[in-house]
């Protein structure tokens, strides 16, 4: 998939420039559109800008988009109808839309699949409707793999909270090419 995305002169790119490096992201607004449009409203209006990576698990993701780093969740726009019926899989470096136990709950945040988890697809998920897939790492595996690695603890009630902080200083929608 990654091929495809980055091969595709329309595909449009964010560049997640963070304290452990910078992580490159093909979006897939055919496959995924609103998605792919929350997400870019989110970069344009600065939002990601200073919040942290709150959420590591090793051998599965690394998720971000919803805290500063002293822990306060930030103000969201309204939720966006799932997208997880596009074709497009929870694989290793593909972006996904974060959300509750309500389907149609994503609003910022989203994570980064470390490993293939094919049990976050519609057709394999517990509660038969899985996360949207909505574009591929295309450069910057190795920063994702450095944060995966953090050491991580509890902290003001949320769980695998990295112990140093990791921070996305900017995130950037980047020119069409």
């Amino acid at each position: 998939m990654a091929l495809v995305l980055a091969a595709s002169a329309q595909a449009q790119t964010v560049k997640l420039s963070t304290s452990a490096g910078d992580i490159r992201i093909a979006l897939d607004a055919e496959k995924a559109p609103k998605s792919t449009a929350n997400f870019i409203a989110y970069v344009k209006a600065g939002h990601y800008n200073g919040l942290i990576f709150h959420r590591v698990i090793e051998n599965f993701m690394i998720q971000g988009g919803g805290f500063t780093k002293d822990m306060k969740q930030l103000p969201t726009r309204p939720p966006i109808p799932l997208e997880s019926r596009n074709g497009l899989q929870n694989v290793r470096g593909s972006i996904a839309m974060a959300r509750t136990n309500d389907p149609n709950s994503a609003t910022s945040q989203f994570f980064i699949n470390t490993v293939d988890n094919a049990f976050l697809d519609a057709e394999n998920s517990r509660d038969g409707q899985g996360y949207a897939v909505f574009g591929q790492v295309i450069e910057g595996m190795d920063v994702v793999d450095k944060i995966r690695a953090q050491p991580v603890g509890d902290r003001n009630g949320q769980q695998n909270v990295p112990l140093t902080p990791i921070i996305i200083n900017k995130a950037i929608l980047e020119p069409k090419k």
